[in-house]
C-alpha cells in the first residue's frame, strides 16, 4: 500500500490517529484503522479520524469521519471533534471561529483557543441536543414503544446475569456469571439510555473502579436490546456539578474517555435529578466541562486537544483484511 502521513493526537487520552484525507490516499480506512490501532505491533489508539474538506453543499469548514479501532464508522466523538479543529487550525486549513465541521451527527460548531506556543490547546463543542426516544438511540427494549423514553428503566441482577451468560455463550465460554461487583460496585438496578448521535447506556454506582468492565461492558455492547450495539458507562456521583464515570466504547473498548459519553452522562444525570445542568465530569484520561442549559438545548463540552506526535504508515493491510 502507498505510505500515510498521519498525526496522532488525542482528547484527555481518547486518542485517534488522523490523517488529511485530501492529501492522503486511504482506499479502505476500516482496513487502516483495524491495521493501525492495535497497540501492541502499530501506532496504536481507539481508531482513525480522517479530515477533508466538506461534502459539497455543505456550508461546513471541515469534514471528518471516525473509524473504531474494529474497523466500525461512528457518527460521532466530541474528543474527536477537539482534535479535528486543533489539526485543521494548526495547518492553516482554515482559521474559523467557531469552526464548523460537518459529522455524522450534523454540522457541529467547534470554538478553540490557542495555548502559549500559538496552536490549539482547547476546545469547545456544541454536541447536538440529546436524543432520547427508545427509536433515536436505536433499542428493542421489552414493553417499550419507539416514542418512549427510556429514563430511570429496571436493569437489575438477574438481567445482568442473563446479559453476561448470554455473552459468554457467543465467545464460547460458558463460566456462571460471577456477581461479585455488583454489590461491591453498589451498581443500581436502573439504567438510562440517550443518543449524542451515537447510543449511551448509563449506570449508576458508588465506585466505578470495581466493575470489571472488560467483561460487563463487552456484555452490554452487544446485547439483544442494543441491535446497533451500544457504548456503556458507569458514574458515581460526588456532587451536583461533579461526576466520575469509566466507559466501555463501542467498537474500541476500555477508554480513558469519551466526549458524547460524558454529555450522554450529564444528560442522563440532570434528567434523573443527580446533578446540576453543568458540571466537571471526571474521566480516566482527564476532566471535561459539561453544559445541557435547556431541555430543548445543545450539550455543551469544553476541554483540551493535544498533539503527540506525527509520522508516516507504511505497514499493509493483509493482515487484518476479512473484517
Amino acid at each position: 500500500m502507498n505510505a500515510i502521513r498521519f498525526s496522532k493526537m488525542h482528547g484527555i487520552g481518547n486518542d485517534y490517529v488522523y490523517i488529511d484525507a485530501d492529501a492522503e490516499r486511504v482506499e479502505d480506512p476500516a482496513a487502516l484503522a483495524r491495521a493501525v490501532s492495535d497497540r501492541h505491533t502499530a501506532i496504536g489508539g481507539d481508531g482513525v479520524i480522517l479530515v477533508s474538506r466538506a461534502q459539497a453543499g455543505c456550508a461546513a469548514d471541515a469534514r471528518m469521519r471516525i473509524f473504531n479501532a474494529d474497523g466500525s464508522e461512528a457518527q460521532m466523538c466530541g474528543n474527536g471533534l477537539r482534535c479535528v479543529a486543533k489539526f485543521v487550525v494548526d495547518r492553516g486549513l482554515s482559521t474559523s471561529n467557531p469552526l464548523r465541521v460537518e459529522t455524522g451527527r450534523g454540522v457541529l460548531p467547534v470554538r478553540w483557543w490557542r495555548g502559549a506556543d500559538g496552536s490549539v490547546s482547547e476546545a469547545e463543542v456544541e454536541m447536538g441536543a440529546p436524543m432520547l426516544s427508545a427509536a433515536d438511540v436505536g433499542v428493542r427494549w421489552p414493553g417499550v414503544s419507539d416514542g418512549d423514553r427510556l429514563v430511570g428503566v429496571r436493569f437489575d441482577q438477574a438481567m445482568w446475569r442473563e446479559a453476561i451468560a448470554a455473552h459468554s455463550e457467543r465467545v464460547g465460554c460458558h463460566a456462571e456469571a460471577d456477581l461479585s461487583w455488583w454489590s461491591a460496585s453498589c451498581t443500581e438496578p436502573t439504567a438510562t439510555l440517550v443518543s449524542m448521535g451515537n447510543p449511551h447506556i448509563v449506570f449508576w454506582c458508588r465506585d466505578p473502579e470495581k466493575i470489571p468492565l472488560e467483561r460487563v461492558g463487552a456484555a452490554i455492547e452487544c446485547h439483544a436490546f442494543f441491535p446497533q450495539r451500544i457504548n456503556v458507562h458507569f458514574v458515581v456521583v460526588g456532587a451536583r456539578d461533579h461526576l466520575r464515570m469509566r466507559t466501555w466504547e463501542r467498537g474500541s473498548g476500555i477508554t480513558l474517555a469519551c466526549g458524547t459519553g460524558a454529555s450522554a452522562v450529564l444528560v442522563a444525570g440532570v434528567l434523573e435529578g443527580r446533578c446540576a445542568r453543568a458540571a466537571d465530569i471526571d474521566l480516566p484520561g482527564g476532566r471535561l466541562r459539561i453544559a445541557w442549559e435547556r431541555d430543548e438545548g445543545f450539550v455543551r463540552m469544553r476541554g483540551p486537544a493535544t498533539h503527540a506526535f506525527d509520522g508516516v504508515w507504511g505497514g499493509a493491510l493483509e493482515m487484518c483484511r476479512g473484517g
